[in-house]
């Protein structure tokens, strides 16, 4: 099996509603997404004979994804009141209201799940929250 690996980071803010802990609170990461694409083949013919996946087509997909995050407050919808929301929309902030609670376990699956909308094969996605602390998402 052929394995290629790529990686991106974004800056934000997230916190976690309703948890009883620092999290609570509106609190920022350096969030480094890596995603691994993996086949048993590699491309037999035309430019990209002998690779997985062209480097450069995986990177762009991935820094897509870092970058519509970027600089933001990521957080589960319906967690704010309306008030709040408008008041920091008044302010100019960048606010990003997600489906899910934004855990790095989440941002794993729904990070993967885009990518292989995106038509990537990809087998494996780990984001980091921390140096030290990551969780991933595999098939």
């Amino acid at each position: 099996m052929y394995t290629l690996k790529t990686s991106a980071a974004f800056d934000s803010a997230h916190f976690l509603s309703g948890y009883k802990g620092k999290c609570a609170n509106i609190h920022g990461h350096r969030w480094v997404i890596e995603v691994y694409v993996s086949s048993a083949e590699l491309e037999h013919e035309g430019e990209k004979r002998g690779m997985v996946i062209d480097f450069s087509d995986l990177k762009k997909a991935v820094r897509r994804l870092a970058d519509s995050l970027d600089h933001s407050l990521l957080y589960e919808r319906g967690t704010l009141k309306k008030a709040t929301e408008d008041a920091l929309l008044d302010e100019g902030f960048r606010l990003i209201p997600l489906g899910y609670r934004p855990t790095a376990e989440n941002f794993a699956k729904a990070f993967f799940d885009e990518l292989t909308g995106e038509g990537l094969e990809v087998s494996r996605v780990v984001v980091y929250e921390t140096p030290d602390n990551c969780a991933g998402y595999e098939v």
